[in-house]
């Protein structure tokens, strides 16, 4: 195995017994922060939450323009064989497991999130987290 620059491995660097090591994030309503902490809480695994007041989910339409919803961020990292468990804790705890993204912990590490598609009554739209506002 050569360790030099410019190799690139050809699997995720970051695994361990539970697989490999991702981001969650969690978007909720601010109103809803402490359910949602209360329900990390209920976790089989210990969760150190990094959390942002300001920040916001911004919705891309097909036409271009974005709409932005002011939410709490609540991040953390997990393995992947965890995140079932932090869906149905969600569940349990009367909260949306949508509003769960995951990304691998390496791509949260390299770069700034990427949009996502989603799907919603209105179509495709992209997704984007921002960690505060941005500003108008």
């Amino acid at each position: 195995m050569s360790v030099g620059p410019g190799v690139v491995p050809s699997s995720p660097a970051l695994l361990g017994s539970e697989g490999e090591l991702v981001s969650v994030r969690v978007c909720v309503e601010p109103r809803s922060l402490e359910a949602l902490l209360d329900a990390l809480a209920g976790l089989s695994f210990p969760v150190n939450p990094q959390i942002y007041h300001q920040a916001g989910v911004g919705y891309v339409y097909p036409d271009g323009r974005e709409e932005t919803v002011p939410v709490t961020l609540v991040e953390f990292p997990a393995f992947s064989g965890r995140v079932d468990e932090v869906r149905q804790v969600l569940r349990a705890g009367g909260l949306s497991a949508a509003a769960v993204d995951v990304r691998s912990m390496l791509d949260e590490l390299r770069s700034e999130p990427e949009a996502g598609d989603v799907q919603d009554g209105q179509g495709w739209r992209r997704v984007k987290i921002y960690r505060h506002l941005p500003r108008s």
